[in-house]
């Protein structure tokens, strides 16, 4: 199995976002079929060392996890064919699980997420709702100095300006009501991919992400 990302993946990518048409892209099957390989022996591998303390990430299947190259241009404004990175959602639905790690491969642009993006409605509640009940649980976890050294804050990405209906104003939790995503994010550095300890060293930021995925998950099942 594959232990890193290999130069010859980002200099396709890099190459990619330059020449981002289906006449280069044909011409250049071969280059992309190779760097997709990397990446599903990289994901391979990574599922694995994310196991020992996961059990659940051994039902997603590498190759389910990695998202088509190919953009559904139908309703954008940016005709461009093709992504210029690589991603692959470890849960998010894939698995049986709501919550997951998702990794982004980009030149320059790379980083793992962990927690739940865009949930339903009705499971959205279900976490708010855990939140409020159990405020000490939540902060517990959020609050912890290893999380707290990994991650800078929850995504603040869509929050509501005021606290959603169903929940007291004067919720002490009011902030974390708001939002309407639960994902911690760790921006990666290329060579971060790409060195020998790089599965390791990614498997370890994941599972300083499975206390709020563990809740998450816990959330929608009471």
């Amino acid at each position: 199995m594959q232990n890193s990302i290999s130069q010859k993946t980002f200099d396709f990518l890099q190459n990619l976002s330059q020449n981002n048409n289906r006449e280069w892209f044909n011409e250049n099957k071969n280059l992309y079929l190779e760097a997709q390989e990397n990446v599903l022996l990289f994901l391979e591998k990574l599922i694995e060392d994310i196991s020992e303390f996961d059990d659940d990430i051994l039902k997603i299947d590498a190759k389910k996890s990695l998202f088509r190259i190919y953009r559904d241009v139908r309703f954008s404004l940016d005709k461009s064919p093709y992504k210029t990175h690589f991603g692959a959602a470890l849960g998010f639905g894939k698995g049986g699980k709501f919550s997951g790690y998702y990794l982004h491969i980009a030149p320059g642009n790379s980083f793992l997420a962990g927690g739940i993006y865009q949930p339903e409605k009705e499971i959205l509640k279900k976490i708010r709702t855990n939140i409020s009940n159990n405020p000490d649980d939540f902060l517990k976890i959020i609050e912890d100095k290893n999380f707290k050294k990994q991650f800078s804050e929850l995504s603040q990405e869509d929050k509501l300006k005021r606290i959603p209906q169903g929940f007291e104003k004067e919720d002490p939790m009011e902030d974390f009501l708001k939002l309407k995503n639960f994902i911690v994010k760790y921006s990666l550095k290329d060579e971060n991919l790409m060195g020998t300890s790089s599965i390791k060293n990614l498997a370890k930021i994941c599972q300083k992400m499975k206390p709020l995925n563990d809740f998450i998950e816990n959330s929608i099942l009471k």
